[in-house]
């Protein structure tokens, strides 16, 4: 395996710019998931580490050698793509150990490769049928063990899971999980989905038009967000976020909004009286109560069986609530919400960056 370090690397398409500047390191082993709306970049990214796209300016390198100008077959690198690209006329076995019969390498080699993945994987029974005979994620699942077989400095996944359904995209994500902790291997996933981002990563790249907004671990992205993008986009439901002003007066430091109703924070911040500011908090935190809060006029209750979820109208701006209290079905035209100071996060006015509580 292999590290890889990617330095201020751009990507321009003509006068278009596609990439920023990245700068990225990816340590020997670690799975790195690039996560972001379509159009960020992420797969533009993906594709010049695996040597399918050409680097306008900057550096990439795998195990410390600059592979700027290395054929992509000679990076030894496997790449999984959305789709299976598997040749139908070939069986399981054929498809899997196709690029070792390429190198020639020994058929006792090949064989011990082919078993040794379908074991992983569970394909063992299907080595013999053509792709025609499998399920969406058996195919997925070869398309990874012909990844595997070849034993590369590092996998790289291109949205392995967009083309499955929601139950299968759960199966193989433990499958993907499972084969990186038995594997060790370093891979770099793409994918605009933020659960499977959470779910897989060892550290989080969240990208935004070209430029890498935050990197770290899952739980450090929802805990503390760079910024509105990061806070929006990490999350499901997403973070809400309403404007305000910064209140610093006798001993009380929060947040004035738009009602007049000043929310408390759990520190104070460097900030000037009056700044203006956008005030952010997770449905999941939002608490529903009798008295006191803030008054807000309920859209629409979706059930999702595990909690609810409850669309209000705050402020003239959309704002949700996420409970486990089934008591919320039954909620009327209007409920009171409150915001715990603990878990309020503060953002400057446009959302370029957050404000540390207590700085």
């Amino acid at each position: 395996m292999a590290s890889i370090d990617i330095q201020n690397v751009r990507k321009t398409y003509g006068n278009y710019p596609v990439l920023h500047g990245v700068d990225l390191e990816i340590q020997d082993g670690e799975f790195i998931v690039l996560v972001g709306p379509s159009g960020c970049g992420k797969s533009t990214l993906l594709r010049m580490i695996a040597g399918l796209e050409d680097i306008s300016s900057g550096d990439i390198r795998i195990e410390g050698n600059r592979v700027n100008d290395v054929a992509p077959k000679n990076r030894d690198i496997a790449m999984v793509f959305q789709s299976y690209a598997l040749y139908p006329h070939m069986s399981v076995a054929d498809n899997m150990s196709y690029s070792l019969r390429l190198r020639k390498t020994a058929k006792e080699k090949i064989a011990s490769a082919v078993s040794g993945a379908a074991s992983k994987l569970g394909l063992e029974p299907f080595l013999e049928r053509r792709p025609k005979a499998l399920s969406g994620g058996q195919r997925q699942r070869v398309a990874m063990g012909r990844a595997i077989v070849r034993q590369p400095k590092a996998f790289l996944f291109d949205e392995p899971l967009s083309n499955l359904d929601a139950r299968l995209r759960e199966q193989m994500r433990a499958e993907i999980k499972k084969m990186h902790a038995d594997l060790k291997a370093t891979s770099i996933y793409v994918t605009h989905d933020q659960i499977e981002a959470m779910t897989l990563a060892d550290r989080i790249v969240a990208m935004n038009g070209g430029v890498v907004q935050q990197v770290g671990t899952p739980l450090e992205l929802y805990d503390t967000p760079a910024n509105l993008f990061v806070a929006g986009f990490i999350g499901s439901p997403g973070m809400n976020f309403l404007t305000g002003t910064y209140v610093a007066k006798d001993g009380t430091h929060g947040v004035r909004l738009a009602d007049d109703m000043v929310m408390k924070l759990a520190k104070p911040v460097k900030l000037e009286e009056g700044t203006s500011v956008t005030l952010g908090i997770r449905p999941e935190h939002v608490t529903i109560v009798e008295t006191g809060g803030i008054e807000a006029n309920v859209d629409l209750i979706e059930p999702t069986g595990f909690g609810i979820i409850i669309h209000l109208s705050l402020h003239g701006l959309p704002f949700k609530v996420f409970t486990l209290d089934r008591a919320a079905l039954s909620a009327g035209p209007k409920v009171r919400v409150d915001f715990p100071s603990q878990h309020l996060h503060v953002f400057d006015k446009d959302g370029v960056r957050a404000i540390s509580l207590g700085a």
